[in-house]
């Protein structure tokens, strides 16, 4: 653990994201943004991570209300009088004695590395993350004599000459211990802003003849915040354009890196393609071999090796075993448990069901609250009736069974093995074993029938 206390500032409205939601808990790849900073402060591994929350409070918190989270310490702004404010409510949770790394919850894409470079400036020094931009408007420019940083000049503050300064504050900040609790007190808010700037600290540091250290990230968007929906939309094909570059840098091959949706984590082993639009949510593992078609979304699921799912085919909590194949527009709901070799074609939709190896439902199926076991073939049209308006109830159907089309299995109800059910059967009791179960009405014709015709107006 580095004896560090890193302080997230989040309390900021957004009002250009025009939405009532706070901008820190607006999605990035399926995550909130103050998420994505949060994990990255935890790969830190700090002592303490204090949150800085103020519009939208009560939504922010319970957003970060799970026991994985209890690590957080949080702290109120309840008026946005500017970061150095911000910053100071954050004091009273975290340990003076260390060092604090400030970073902000609208600035998701920052790495890692980068600001373990920023760290190994710790010290007795004060340490900016700063850039070189083409355009640098809107930043804080920093302003440096004969080499050395002697303060930073927000835009609305700055001249002409400082304007052209082409190096900025990306904000993200090192505070040596005790230095926070030292100047914070002492800062003025008489700017254009009116508010009390965090940034002023560097000419606090300057007149104590401490020295300003600088890094700077390997990448400009790393320091890019969100303020508006557009901004956010370039994020996050910046964010999954990078994910689908570590997928290609593995070994998988990608139809089309560009359109490719990563909403959580995927890893993938040897020889995977994937198509275009596919999306990803939540925990998914794709084996060796795996042939993932066009425009389908896997969530939370486990793909064996060499199974196809072919386009269009929602996958949601489920496991697909090897070889298997599924789809096209199939529905694998949660606890859908699939063996080796088992086919789930076009319109099958399975819930809350184990299916082993060697199994097959090709066609317009429902399979729900079952166990199925191997070599056995459902017909088109057939449907475990799992639910009786109060209740699911379990189905079992042994191994090598047949079932015919347009067959209803009305649960709770048994199929032994080697049984074999006829088409247009409602089975509503045990099927025996090896034997041909039916139920079907007596057909009959009826002798000069004759059909009605329309009649004319």
């Amino acid at each position: 653990m580095n004896k560090l206390n890193v302080v997230i500032l989040a309390a900021g409205q957004g009002k250009r994201m025009r939405s009532d939601r706070p901008k820190v808990l607006h999605a990035l790849a399926g995550r909130p943004l103050l998420g994505h900073v949060i994990d990255t402060a935890r790969s830190l591994k700090p002592s303490n991570i204090c949150v800085v929350y103020g519009h939208g409070g009560e939504q922010v918190r319970a957003a970060f209300a799970a026991p994985a989270d209890a690590d957080l310490k949080w702290a109120e702004q309840k008026e946005q009088l500017g970061t150095g404010h911000a910053v100071m409510q954050a004091l009273p949770q975290i340990d003076a004695s260390l060092p604090t790394l400030v970073l902000y919850g609208d600035v998701p894409l920052t790495r890692v590395e980068t600001l373990q470079s920023l760290l190994r400036q710790a010290g007795a020094n004060l340490a900016l993350l700063t850039a070189v931009l083409p355009d640098p408007t809107g930043y804080g420019r920093i302003v440096r004599e004969a080499g050395k940083v002697t303060r930073i000049v927000e835009q609305k503050d700055a001249s002409d000459k400082e304007k052209a300064i082409a190096e900025i504050n990306s904000g993200i900040m090192l505070a040596p211990p005790g230095a926070l609790q030292r100047w914070l007190p002492t800062l003025g808010n008489g700017n254009a802003q009116g508010e009390y700037y965090l940034t002023d600290i560097v000419a606090l540091a300057v007149a104590e003849g401490m020295a300003i250290a600088t890094t700077q990230p390997r990448d400009n968007w790393e320091i890019d915040g969100v303020n508006s929906k557009a901004q956010l939309a370039a994020l996050e094909r910046i964010h999954q354009h990078n994910l689908a570059l570590q997928l290609l840098e593995a070994g998988v091959t990608l139809a089309d890196p560009k359109r490719i949706d990563i909403r959580g984590e995927v890893t993938c082993g040897r020889d995977v393609f994937i198509d275009v639009n596919v999306v990803f949510e939540g925990e998914v593992s794709v084996g060796d071999g795996a042939h993932i078609s066009a425009n389908c979304v896997i969530r939370n699921a486990s793909i064996g090796a060499g199974a196809v799912i072919h386009p269009f085919t929602l996958i949601d909590d489920a496991a697909v075993g090897d070889e298997s194949l599924i789809g096209p527009f199939a529905r694998l709901r949660p606890g859908a448990k699939l063996g080796r070799d088992v086919h789930i074609g076009n319109f099958v939709e399975v819930k809350n069901a184990s299916i082993a190896d060697h199994s097959k439902a090709n066609h317009h199926a429902y399979l729900g609250d079952a166990t199925i076991g191997s070599r056995v073939n459902v017909g088109a049209g057939t449907i475990i009736c799992n639910y009786d308006g109060a209740n699911k109830h379990h189905t079992i159907i042994e191994d090598d069974v047949f079932i015919g089309s347009d067959t209803q299995l009305v649960a709770p109800v048994i199929v032994r093995k080697g049984a074999t059910i006829a088409a247009g059967t409602t089975l509503t009791k045990e099927a025996p074993e090896g034997q041909l179960t039916l139920s079907r009405a007596k057909q009959t014709s009826v002798a000069g029938w004759s059909r009605p015709t329309k009649t004319k107006k």
